[in-house]
């Protein structure tokens, strides 16, 4: 039996980023993964995806080109082209983990792998052989989530006609028509995708906005953004009377009182991830799950078994990458004796990559009122922002909620061009307790998109200057 200090069962960001910080640390690492290393993030989700809503995004400006002087003459779109190079960035990005693993000497184990007692592991090769190892120190439960159908309502995915963001992802020509089922990040962002390479695009969602997590008034704006490229958004909707052919999908759809027969060549269900626990060993081994299924851990990582630790999408929401990826780095440093800081949860950054963009931290509007807590807004849009109307991104705002009493920052939402990046000025406000007067102290460059901030931040205080 081949022995290592810690033993991480998945490579997705958090059990890559939680390797790495052990190897660091001095930890003889092992990771098992049977698929590439980079995990659902890099392979089926966030890097792919990325890399085709950048060719969205291409795609509108191109459309605008005219208007800049620019004459490109007519654009001819491949969503074939872009989907393969979206397939290459995300094999780069695998390659380049696997390049930290030679350097850090962490040993990738190939396969699938089953927790057999507190400190070993059963490894099912590609080949079919059993493998078993030895864990000194801990093991660490990084298995991540997967994609989810909605065979309650008729739509079980088939890969063809019905599909997840995993087809949606090798498809070689965008459909004339797809319906998205589920209008959080994922479903937002590949409305975005799908409707600049030409489909036909019905975004819906259950809950009253788009974007439900968000603060309502952002989730209005992107709504308004999306409507005005032609993508028919339908919020509060109920499905029935579904009907999957070889070639298309219909179905019913009631919203805002009134019934719709809706017809399209795909439909792409994105409503939500389940996390990966089963066939690992978990009610074997005594480990304990939440009632919504998700492994329980404490606030160092460790399951309800001493010397097994949970990170990650397996671990519960919220489930993002870098949530992971924080996880995987304070698992690693208590393994390994450290004094880990411990993860604010409240803290969390919220991107999400459609046009406008979406970012958030903290609070939202709503959660504070219903929080009861005294507040004042401070609101600032990107049309009265100079750099926003050189680059032609005018829509959106930045939104900041602070205390009414000490000016702490409660809540920040940002939409419109670039806000995943901005958003983190005001996380490492948050982080340091800055108050907004502090973060008006600063002095932002001009002309640039981050002036919105400073703007907001003076706006809440009953002070802004170019509004």
């Amino acid at each position: 039996m081949s022995s290592f200090d810690v033993i991480f069962l998945g490579g997705g960001p958090a059990g890559y980023v939680g390797a790495i910080r052990a190897a660091q640390l001095g930890l003889n690492t092992a990771v098992v993964e049977r698929e590439g290393l980079g995990g659902t993030c890099v392979l089926w989700g966030c890097i792919p995806a990325k890399a085709l809503l950048e060719a969205a995004s291409l795609a509108e400006k191109v459309k605008k080109a005219k208007d800049f002087g620019v004459d490109v003459g007519e654009a001819k779109l491949d969503f074939g082209v872009a989907m393969k190079r979206s397939r290459g960035v995300s094999t780069q990005n695998s390659k380049g983990v696997e390049f930290l693993f030679k350097k850090n000497k962490i040993t990738w184990i190939k396969g699938t792998a089953k927790l057999t007692g507190k400190n070993t592991v059963s490894v099912k090769t590609a080949e079919g052989k059993e493998e078993k190892y030895d864990a000194k120190k801990a093991v660490v439960i990084s298995t991540g989530s997967r994609v989810k159908g909605l065979p309650q309502v008729g739509l079980e995915l088939n890969g063809k006609t019905v599909i997840s963001s995993d087809e949606a992802l090798v498809l070689e020509k965008a459909p004339k028509s797809v319906i998205i089922v589920g209008a959080g990040a994922v479903g937002c962002e590949f409305a975005d995708v799908f409707a600049a390479f030409g489909s036909q695009v019905s975004l819906l969602e259950v809950l009253p906005n788009i974007l439900p997590v968000e603060d309502t008034d952002c989730s209005k704006e992107v709504e308004r953004a999306f409507k005005k490229r032609k993508i028919d958004v339908l919020t509060g909707a109920k499905i029935s009377n579904v009907k999957v052919g070889k070639d298309s999908v219909s179905m019913t759809v009631e919203s805002a009182g009134e019934k719709k027969e809706l017809k399209a060549d795909i439909v792409l269900v994105a409503a939500g991830r389940a996390p990966n626990v089963e066939d690992i060993g978990l009610k074997e081994q005594g480990i304990q799950l939440t009632e919504r299924g998700f492994i329980r851990i404490g606030e160092k990582m460790e399951t309800s078994v001493k010397g097994i630790y949970a990170i990650g999408d397996v671990a519960g929401p919220p489930m993002l990458a870098h949530k992971g990826e924080r996880e995987g780095i304070i698992a690693a440093e208590t393994i390994a004796g450290q004094h880990a800081h411990l993860f604010d949860y409240s803290n969390v950054p919220g991107a999400t990559y459609c046009h406008p963009e979406v970012a958030s931290v903290g609070l939202t509007e709503q959660a504070c009122k219903e929080k009861k807590l005294d507040y004042k807004v401070g609101k600032f849009p990107f049309s009265a922002n100079g750099r926003a109307r050189t680059s032609g991104e005018t829509d959106g705002f930045v939104k900041i909620i602070r205390g009414a009493k000490y000016g702490e920052i409660l809540g920040a939402h940002i939409v419109g061009a670039h806000a995943t990046e901005m958003i983190h000025e005001l996380v490492v406000a948050r982080t340091n307790e800055f108050t907004v007067e502090e973060v008006d102290l600063a002095i932002h460059a001009h002309p640039t998109l981050s002036e919105a901030i400073a703007e907001a931040t003076l706006d809440s205080l009953g002070r802004m200057i170019h509004a």
